[in-house]
């Protein structure tokens, strides 16, 4: 059991008891907060909520939870039932909101649900507004309204296809071209509302030849549901003996993007914003600059350099590249999780997009979905993690391996990166809600990012024995 407060939200595992996993309690307690925090914030007489959900087991029992609380708080809501985090965050400001909520755990087992909260752009609220929220939660400063104030329900289920028509309608995106490829494409959509939206934007896209697996809506999960190559292994052969063009995987909430060749290999998660950068870069009319995390692949620097343009690397999280996307004027960003933002539609990762502009790139482009990969710089990214005893100093620890690498450029804005060469570096970051430290590193060579991880765990190993004889 599990239940985690973050500035971005509530997440947990479903049952349990108040307080230490995600019960009815505490989804209204944090609903009741949120809504709470809106009606201070709006300049509007009356408060209104976009609530969307994925198709999660938990996601109706949670939302008749959310809509029941923000009624009771005076606050109307506008209901999209089964949604996608990116649909919901177009609704928002379509809308005229003054916020939204998604019921989603994301790339999370089908035990864990959560509530994200979105500010009145769209967008998720920031870590000030985060804090205050929290805040009114742990001090419960919220008041429900009486029976005459009660707010309303409005159900509203045409945003998949608002949704689509916005994409179909941006420049970049060719449907005469990928209707003229007649791609055959597999797809899984892990049981979730991927499974509802994503045939119509094929077909809207002009796909007709589709080979579905788990696209049925009802939350049972088939396979650990983050589109990782590990747990892609049935759309892998699925795509080969089917003969598709490619694969597409979403993930429950349909913001994370996995493509696979048609050889029945991964495209790369890392590389599906790499892709379709590449594409606006070439084809946009405004200036390129772009944006990722700092423990995203240097490959979208790479070929946003090569275009004459500038890249930026943010904290990890995806508030932090949407703010420094709108400060540097960025084009196209996200993150190396398969998240691509493309703010000519809106600022938030949205896996549909993604979807029209790599189809777009690569009916263009002309020939084979793993040819157009070859074309990339190939990195390799290690993902690791080192475990601490709670009583450990992270801070400590981080700033040692600052110490130790400081004749190396070193970035801090987000724990420790630090930059061997043109082609190597390695980030550290400590968890929020355990103690480990996290540690990417990349290499042209996969056995070299390995070995860069294993050496900066040596260095924390050495740190750590040093605390421990001055503290014994």
């Amino acid at each position: 059991m599990a239940l985690i407060k973050s500035i971005s939200g509530i997440r947990g595992t479903i049952g349990g008891r108040p307080g230490q996993s995600l019960t009815p309690i505490d989804v209204v307690k944090y609903a009741a907060a949120f809504g709470t925090w809106v009606k201070k914030h709006s300049k509007n007489q009356r408060v209104h909520i976009v609530v969307g959900r994925d198709a999660r087991i938990s996601g109706d029992m949670v939302n008749n939870l959310v809509l029941g609380t923000l009624q009771g708080l005076g606050i109307d809501a506008i209901d999209l039932g089964i949604s996608t985090t990116p649909t919901v965050e177009i609704a928002v400001p379509e809308e005229n909101a003054d916020g939204g909520i998604i019921i989603t755990a994301s790339h999370n087992p089908k035990q864990w649900n959560a509530l994200k909260l979105l500010n009145e752009r769209g967008e998720f609220i920031s870590e000030k507004d985060g804090t205050e929220v929290l805040k009114i939660a742990e001090d419960e400063n919220f008041s429900f309204t009486e029976v005459n104030a009660l707010g309303t329900i409005k159900k509203n289920d045409t945003y998949f296809q608002k949704h689509i028509s916005k994409i179909l309608a941006l420049p970049l995106v060719d449907v005469a071209a990928i209707k003229a490829k007649k791609f055959k494409i597999a797809i899984d959509c892990i049981n979730s509302s991927g499974g509802i939206i994503l045939p119509l934007l094929l077909n809207a896209l002009g796909v007709e030849d589709i080979v579905k697996i788990y696209c049925e809506p009802n939350g049972d999960f088939q396979h650990n549901p983050e589109p990782l190559p590990e747990n892609l292994r049935e759309i892998s052969k699925t795509v080969v003996k089917s003969k598709a063009h490619l694969g597409i995987v979403v993930d429950p909430d349909v913001d994370r993007l996995a493509i696979v060749c048609e050889d029945g290999e991964m495209f790369g998660e890392e590389y599906t914003l790499v892709a379709v950068a590449d594409y606006v870069l070439k084809n946009s009319k405004k200036a390129g600059n772009t944006v990722s995390n700092m423990s995203s692949t240097r490959a979208l620097r790479d070929i946003t350099e090569k275009s004459g343009f500038d890249h930026s690397a943010s904290a990890v999280g995806e508030v932090n590249v949407v703010k420094l996307m709108k400060d540097t004027k960025a084009i196209i960003g996200g993150e190396g999780n398969g998240g691509v933002i493309y703010p000519e539609l809106h600022y938030g990762r949205d896996a549909l997009v993604g979807i029209a502009l790599f189809l777009s790139h690569l009916a263009r482009y002309g020939k084979s979905c793993s040819m157009l990969r070859s074309t990339y710089p190939d990195y390799h990214i290690s993902k690791n993690k080192i475990e601490l005893l709670p009583e450990l100093n992270v801070d400590a620890i981080l700033q040692g391996i600052q110490d130790k690498y400081k004749k190396h450029p070193v970035n801090t804005i987000d724990g420790v990166k630090i930059e061997f060469n043109n082609k190597e570096w390695v980030h550290l970051r400590r968890s929020n809600t355990e103690p480990i430290i996290r540690i990417y590193s990349e290499s042209e060579s996969e056995t070299t990012a390995d070995n860069l991880a294993k050496k900066i765990m040596l260095d924390i190993r050495e740190i750590i024995k040093v605390q421990q004889m001055k503290h014994p």
